[in-house]
């Protein structure tokens, strides 16, 4: 039997279409591409915005229109259970809560999932699930619910388990990650989650996905201090305006963002940060956008996401006045994209000459090596028989606009 699983959206929903694929593997199923004709096409959709919903949308009918026995799951199909059923074909529904079970209905069997077959080499360590939190634009706790932990003796168990199978580095990620533990009877956090994998694993990266900016303190900074923590964090602001903030309802002023940054940048050499921007949200007038612009101009960010509003049906913002014009949107965009450029190729310019961790995983044509440095930057080398997964230490020589080139060294 052939299956093709295909994934949109959050590292959450790649981890668990992962673990789907390798029990999948692991029971004799053969993993295809869409286009090899599969039997049963399993599609993990996301519905975080608009664009990402109309993605998921089109991902089912071309899966509908190869003919598979098509199974959907994921918070779109969470959400819009009925434009799901509309979609013409044999298409089955599968709620976020069961998705596990898929490989129950195409297997016919209960198995045990397999936590140690990966797609990529610097797998997702999934231990938490849905957010407490209720920004006002956001449905991911209407598609995903409360927060709910994974029992830390389980993780430390998968932890262990990748690590025998050879994957040097795993990236620890949750859909409201800094609330881990808290839902548990023994009231851990994620400080003591990651000491726990520090200790009772040999694992030599450990990476951490997106982190509310209230949700970091001196202990998980000093954390960060650990040389096999990656340098490198992901602190959504969303906006640099105080008035947008409060009306995104994100619990934090732009002096306590502002505070913790530059705590962390003082005790954390060399370190990545990464944030996330919103742009057009309603009442988001120009003076607010200068804000925001100039906060992040006056921050070594290393990389930007930045984002256009978008609607959600059911979100406070979704019923907000006072909406900010597309061209507006487009041209504020455009704006911050340039910003964004200059921010990146600034951090990659200051990699010149050091030598940096880089987990190998793929390898070009022409003899090179490409990998992720341990702060999250592309990493371009000539080849030295290095296997893919293993890390290697690079001088870097030479920065580009998204890559660095450099040399392995012994």
């Amino acid at each position: 039997m052939k299956v093709a699983v295909l994934t949109l959206g959050c590292r959450v929903n790649q981890s668990e279409s992962s673990i789907i694929q390798g029990t999948l593997e692991e029971n004799g199923i053969t993993i295809v591409a869409l286009k090899e004709n599969p039997d049963i096409c399993v599609v993990n959709t996301c519905a975080v915005t608009t664009k990402s919903a109309s993605n998921s949308r089109q991902l089912i009918r071309r899966a509908v229109k190869g003919g598979a026995r098509v199974i959907v799951t994921g918070c779109y199909c969470q959400l819009k259970k009925d434009e799901v059923r509309s979609i013409p074909g044999a298409i089955e529904l599968v709620d976020n809560t069961r998705k596990f079970e898929i490989v129950k209905i195409i297997t016919g069997k209960e198995n045990a999932l397999v936590f140690s077959r990966f797609s990529r080499s610097r797998p997702h360590l999934k231990v938490q699930d849905g957010c407490n939190f209720r920004c006002s634009y956001c449905i991911v706790p209407l598609a995903r619910g409360s927060s709910k932990s994974v029992p830390l003796d389980e993780i430390i168990k998968r932890a262990q388990i990748i690590e025998t199978a050879g994957y040097n580095e795993v990236v620890v990620t949750g859909v409201h990650l800094g609330s881990y533990g808290q839902d548990l009877a023994d009231k851990s956090n994620l400080r003591h989650l990651i000491k726990s994998i520090l200790k009772f694993s040999h694992l030599k990266r450990i990476r951490l996905s997106s982190l509310e900016i209230n949700e970091v303190d001196d202990e998980l900074i000093e954390l960060l201090q650990d040389i096999r923590l990656c340098s490198h964090i992901h602190l959504p602001l969303q906006s640099g305006s105080d008035k947008v903030l409060r009306l995104m309802k994100r619990n934090y002023t732009l002096s306590e963002f502002s505070s913790k940054i530059h705590k962390i940048f003082s005790r954390v050499d060399n370190i990545s940060i990464g944030s996330d921007i919103i742009v057009g949200f309603p009442g988001e007038e120009d003076e607010e956008f200068m804000d925001t612009y100039n906060f992040l101009k006056s921050f070594p960010f290393s990389y930007l996401h930045i984002f256009p509003f978008s609607v959600r049906p059911d979100t406070e913002a979704g019923k907000m006045k006072d909406r900010v014009h597309s061209h507006v949107i487009k041209n504020r965009l455009d704006i911050l994209m340039e910003l964004n450029r200059d921010k990146k190729l600034t951090y990659l310019q200051k990699q010149l000459h050091r030598v940096l961790d880089v987990i190998i995983e793929e390898k070009t044509s022409d003899g090179y090596a490409i990998g992720t440095s341990g702060n999250y930057i592309k990493v371009s080398m000539p080849f030295n028989n290095a296997r893919k997964g293993s890390i290697v230490f690079a001088k870097i020589s030479r920065a580009s606009e998204n890559l660095l080139e450099g040399f392995i060294i012994p």
